[in-house]
């Protein structure tokens, strides 16, 4: 079956620095998009970041452009969120997502498959 592991969530001070990883099993990285998204108390879930199978396309959200990074590793089969110059309103939980198909979305309802999250607190 397929599931997805996330891990490198924590406390860390604003203008700090944090790396999401999420392991995935069950398919291949390389067949399908994948990418995370975001909840915060109070607030909608959203989506962050996403890889493009079909042609490798990345999406930001235009809230974290030019300070997160999204990589993945297919030998590894293994997605990364690298999280730089972290601001408070970066905190919520992150979900590591992938669908059945090759395309990113930024609707929720796209997504086939979730990670149980990971807790990013970014506090003095």
């Amino acid at each position: 079956q397929v599931q997805l592991v996330e891990s490198g969530g924590g406390l860390v001070q604003p203008g700090g620095s944090l790396r999401l990883s999420c392991a995935a099993s069950g398919f291949t990285l390389d067949d399908y998009a994948i990418g995370w998204f975001r909840q915060a108390p109070g607030n909608e879930r959203e989506g962050v970041s996403c890889i493009s199978s079909s042609d490798g396309s990345i999406y930001y959200a235009d809230s974290v452009k030019g300070r997160f990074t999204i990589s993945k590793d297919n030998a590894k089969n293994t997605v990364y969120l690298q999280m730089n110059s972290l601001k408070p309103e970066d905190t919520a939980v992150y979900y590591c997502v992938g669908r059945t198909y090759s395309y990113c979305s930024a609707s929720m309802g796209a997504y086939d498959y979730w990670g149980q999250g990971t807790q990013v607190t970014v506090s003095s």
